[in-house]
């Protein structure tokens, strides 16, 4: 079974709000040569990044990825609550230096909150919290895959417009070939008449013949319809074909020249041009496939 063609821009955001506080992972991406990964993650995730790299890697072969992760404890986790017994310690401690020395400064409420071991922090479940991440970062990963996948079809859709153009614009110009040969004789035996020139019919079916060699496109035209095929068939196999899609349209662009160099009519011309801006459409959309 084949698989879809993947566009390289994509974006998906995943958020969970529970107990541990608020969780937000984000993902997007844009077109790259190579697959470039960056992550910006809340402190109480980081460890997560080289496993989600891998499996960021496992499923992503190109583009330009962002993943980000952002993390605000809930009100419950940042709760403090009053260590009676140090400050019970520290108190007796005061009372004994004031005995030892006198004139001591006093100490305020705010100086004892100062002291280490007064304030007791409730601390957050650091492995239900990664366990949390690593379920939301699957998430995101599902949701941008998917979008990754409908963004490919659409241009899978594009591209295979354009196609079906330079199919039309070929098949135009095979088809006019006989029509133009034909002018060029008629047009030729014209110029003999109006010359007065004695040009035997052996001489004029020579100059014919040199005619419709320096025309034939039949070489063009036949490559142009292969990679017409060829870039179906890489469509239709899926995975990162990118790659292969672009170096197609180096060669259909290629044999577009080549038929505007042999152009002799005006027709010809402008078929040479409108296959030109076809493929031109083409390859941009085809930067964006994986």
């Amino acid at each position: 079974m084949s698989q879809p063609i993947h566009s390289m821009t994509a974006f998906a955001r995943a958020e969970q709000r529970s107990a541990l506080g608020l969780l937000a992972i984000e993902i997007r991406s844009v077109n790259s040569r190579h697959l470039e990964a960056s992550f910006r993650l809340a402190d109480a995730v980081r460890e997560r990044e080289f496993a989600w790299r891998d499996r960021l890697r496992e499923q992503v072969a190109r583009g330009k990825v962002e993943i980000s992760a952002r993390y605000e404890p809930a009100d419950s986790s940042e709760a403090v609550t009053i260590n009676t017994a140090r400050v019970q310690q520290l108190l007796s401690a005061l009372r004994e230096i004031d005995q030892l020395a006198a004139n001591t400064a006093p100490l305020n409420a705010v100086d004892l909150l100062r002291l280490p071991g007064v304030l007791i922090t409730q601390e957050v479940d650091a492995s239900a919290l990664l366990a949390s991440a690593d379920a939301l970062f699957a998430q995101a990963m599902q949701d941008f895959i998917a979008m990754r996948a409908r963004e490919g079809a659409a241009l899978h859709e594009l591209v295979e417009a354009r196609l079906q153009g330079i199919e039309r614009e070929v098949s135009g110009v095979r088809e006019r070939l006989p029509q133009i040969l034909q002018h060029f004789r008629s047009k030729l035996l014209a110029r003999v008449a109006e010359a007065k020139a004695d040009l035997s019919a052996e001489r004029l079916e020579q100059e014919v013949v040199l005619f419709a060699q320096k025309m034939d496109v039949a070489e063009e035209v036949d490559r142009l319809l292969a990679h017409v095929t060829e870039i179906r068939r890489v469509l239709a196999s899926g995975g990162a074909v990118g790659r292969r899609l672009d170096f197609l349209m180096q060669e259909l662009n290629r044999e577009a020249n080549t038929l505007g160099s042999k152009s002799v009519s005006a027709d010809s011309t402008l078929s040479s041009v409108e296959l030109k801006v076809l493929i031109e459409q083409m390859r941009e959309q085809i930067q964006n496939v994986e």
